[in-house]
C-alpha cells in the first residue's frame, strides 16, 4: 500500500508542529488526542487492507452543524485514513447539485483522499411489500448512483428494507437489486446491501437473496454490529443474530466492510465485538479493500472512538498480515 503525502493546511501548521513534537516522545505511556491523529496506519508495515472512515463516526457532530460535509475529508486524512464513505443525509438536497459535488471531489483529492462510497438512506426500502412504492424507490437511487459516479465512488449502500414475509421480501429484494444493479453497471458503480436491521440483518436471509443475484456490480457490505434484527420503541434490542455466523454469511457476497465500534476496555480492545475473530474472517474470505471505520459509541469523544478503531484495526491487521 503506497503512503500518500499528509497535506495541511496553513491554519493547521502550528497544530502539526505541535503535534509532531510528541510524537518524537516514543517512550511515553500516555498518547493524547493530538498525538495520534498525526499517526499514519501504516507506519510499520502494510496490511492486507486499506482504512477508510464512514461519515457517521461524526453523526453527532454533523447533525449539531459543528462540522460541516465538505469538512470531511480533511478530517479523515487527520486521521491517517486512506478513504472517505459518505452518508447521503448530510448532503441529502445536493445529489444533483453538480458544484457542490465538484467541491467534494476537489476537496477529497487535495486531501488525497479516495472516495469510496455513499451510504443511502431515507429513499424508500427496497424490498417492500407494496410494488409501486418499491419501484419508485429503485427509482429514487438513481440519482445516487449518479452522484457517486461522479464523486469517484465505487458503490453505493442502500437498504434492502419494507418486507413484511420473509419469502416475499426475497423475491421483491432480488428483483429491486437486480434492476438498480443494472442501471449502475453503466456508472461502474457496484449496489451494496448492508445489514441494517430487519431481514437485512438475518444472515441466512440475506444468502438466501445473494445466491440468486447475477449481477456482478451487486453485493454485500458485512457491519460488524448490525445484527439486530428487531428493536423496541426505546431502540433496545429484542431479537438479534450471531454476530459471527452473519459475517461468515455476508463475506462471500462482500464489496465493502464496516468496523462498527461502541467501546473499549482499558488495553484498547473492544468490548462488545472480538475484532481479532472478525478480521481474521474478513481476511479468510480472500477481502483485500477498505474496512471503513464507524465508531458510534456514547462513552467518548467522536474523535477518540475513532482513533480508538483505527489503532485496534491496525494492531490486528499487523498481527494476521
Amino acid at each position: 500500500m503506497k503512503r500518500r503525502t499528509f497535506i495541511l493546511k496553513t491554519s493547521q501548521a502550528s497544530f502539526a508542529l505541535s503535534s509532531l513534537g510528541l510524537l518524537a516522545c516514543k517512550n511515553s505511556k500516555k498518547r493524547n488526542v493530538e498525538d495520534s491523529i498525526v499517526e499514519d496506519v501504516n507506519s510499520n508495515g502494510d496490511l492486507f487492507f486499506k482504512i477508510s472512515l464512514a461519515q457517521w463516526s461524526f453523526h453527532r457532530s454533523l447533525q449539531s452543524g459543528e462540522m460541516d460535509n465538505l469538512d470531511f475529508a480533511a478530517k479523515s486524512r487527520s486521521f491517517g485514513c486512506e478513504g472517505v464513505e459518505y452518508v447521503n443525509g448530510f448532503f441529502k438536497d445536493k445529489a444533483k447539485d453538480m458544484g457542490y459535488l465538484k467541491e467534494m471531489k476537489t476537496r477529497a483529492n487535495s486531501e488525497g483522499q479516495q472516495n469510496v462510497l455513499i451510504m443511502v438512506d431515507g429513499e424508500g426500502g427496497l424490498a417492500d411489500a407494496d410494488t409501486k412504492k418499491r419501484l419508485k424507490a429503485i427509482e429514487n437511487h438513481y440519482k445516487w448512483v449518479e452522484a457517486a459516479h461522479f464523486l469517484g465512488c465505487h458503490a453505493i449502500r442502500v437498504n434492502l428494507a419494507g418486507g413484511v414475509d420473509k419469502a416475499d421480501a426475497v423475491k421483491s429484494g432480488i428483483d429491486s437489486l437486480t434492476k438498480l444493479s443494472e442501471f449502475a453497471k453503466g456508472s461502474n458503480i457496484n449496489v451494496l446491501v448492508e445489514n441494517h436491521g430487519g431481514f437485512s440483518s438475518n444472515g441466512e436471509w440475506m444468502t438466501q437473496v445473494f445466491s440468486q443475484i447475477e449481477n456482478e456490480n451487486c453485493g454485500t457490505l458485512p457491519d460488524f454490529g448490525n445484527f439486530c434484527i428487531k428493536k423496541d420503541k426505546d431502540r433496545n434490542c429484542l431479537e438479534a443474530y450471531d454476530t459471527y455466523k452473519g459475517m461468515k454469511e455476508l463475506l462471500p457476497f462482500a464489496k465493502a466492510v464496516s468496523a462498527k465500534s461502541y467501546h473499549f476496555d482499558d488495553d484498547g480492545n473492544e468490548t462488545k465485538i472480538d475484532y481479532y475473530k472478525v478480521m481474521k474472517m474478513v481476511k479468510e474470505s480472500g477481502y483485500t479493500g477498505y474496512v471503513g471505520i464507524e465508531f458510534e459509541g456514547h462513552g467518548m469523544t467522536e474523535e477518540a472512538g475513532i482513533i480508538a478503531t483505527r489503532d485496534l484495526l491496525t494492531k490486528i491487521g499487523k498481527q494476521l498480515s
